[in-house]
């Protein structure tokens, strides 16, 4: 391991002002694959997102990160924390792969690299994920990375023209460790 960040497969950074384009790519493949459906935005919002991003600070420990393939220096996806809750000791993450670099290992390699900095680095208890019941690869990944179903939201999100299931699942710190030792970093 040449740095924390940076694993077999992957390296978490934060996001450049260049990354516009792979993240409207990542935006148009969440719409076609039925993980999102937002109204068209123009190159020039991706532009100012990542020019926003990249002169971000972090808030407290929200915050999202590149996903760059190490052989090839190419951003395939981000990662980060997007609701946390110090006193509670939990937080919730998302993760996002462009389609042609699925099925890689890239998702589950950044994610356990980001788990690991919150779970020993940060000291949270529990982490949380939120999954479309429909969106089997998603809810495949979260169960081979150890996470256990806690609940499903049932009819709780409605886009392309009908209303979905929403599938909670959840990870503790010691769970992690036990699945996923400091040695594999």
């Amino acid at each position: 391991m040449t740095s924390y960040w940076t694993g077999e497969r992957v390296r978490l950074r934060a996001v450049e002002p260049d990354d516009w384009a792979a993240l409207m790519r990542f935006a148009q493949d969440e719409e076609r694959l039925g993980d999102l459906l937002h109204p068209p935005r123009s190159a020039e919002s991706f532009r100012v997102r990542a020019k926003e991003e990249a002169a971000a600070t972090s808030e407290g420990d929200c915050f999202g990160l590149a996903i760059e393939a190490v052989d090839t220096g190419e951003i395939v996806g981000g990662v980060g924390s997007h609701q946390a809750d110090s006193r509670a000791g939990w937080f919730e993450y998302g993760v996002t792969v462009g389609a042609e670099h699925r099925r890689k290992g890239y998702a589950a390699e950044a994610v356990v690299m980001l788990l690991r900095f919150m779970f020993a680095e940060r000291r949270f208890h529990k982490c949380g994920a939120r999954v479309l019941a429909h969106n089997e690869a998603s809810l495949a990944l979260q169960r081979r990375l150890g996470f256990v179903e806690e609940g499903r939201l049932r009819d709780h999100v409605f886009f392309a023209g009908r209303h979905h299931d929403l599938v909670l699942l959840g990870m503790l710190g010691d769970e992690f460790t036990q699945l996923h030792p400091t040695e594999e970093a």
